[in-house]
């Protein structure tokens, strides 16, 4: 499997305003570059763009959500790091064939799709694959809105 670039990592949150104050200060901004809720997934977002990778503050939107039960059991912390590639169907196609766990199967996502490996096999991370274009940062900025 081809990774393009880490594109982006997830910071499971109880309260995601307080955590903005922590984190807004440190990472250099007064907001989130891309704030959103994917009620599919059942989380809050506050996305913030750094040098190409997004980092993400994510809060549960009900208690039986997957970040409120990574809380649960592990408390507040890194909960997902995502791989952008080429073609998430391929991605995993190819995960699978090498015995590599996919969690809920393929998804989507504004105009992308993306699938999580079982963090068992993960040294206890959550992978996430998504192959993400990035028509945002087409002659745009660092602080452009972006993806998942």
């Amino acid at each position: 499997m081809k990774v393009n670039k880490i594109d982006h990592i997830c910071i499971a949150v109880r309260d995601l305003e307080a955590a903005k104050k922590i984190w807004e200060p440190v990472l250099g901004k007064s907001a989130p570059d891309d704030a959103y809720l994917d009620e599919p997934e059942k989380i809050r977002v506050a996305r913030y763009w750094l040098d190409g990778i997004g980092f993400e503050l994510m809060e549960s939107l009900t208690p039986d959500g997957e970040v409120a039960k990574f809380i649960e059991r592990r408390g507040e912390g890194v909960m997902l790091i995502s791989m952008n590639v080429d073609s998430t169907r391929e991605s995993v196609s190819e995960l699978t064939a090498q015995d590599y766990p996919i969690i809920g199967g393929i998804r989507a996502f504004r105009d992308c799709e993306f699938a999580f490996v079982h963090p068992r096999k993960m040294n206890g991370v959550l992978l996430e694959v998504i192959d993400y274009k990035w028509h945002e940062l087409e002659g745009a900025g660092e602080d452009t809105p972006c993806a998942r």
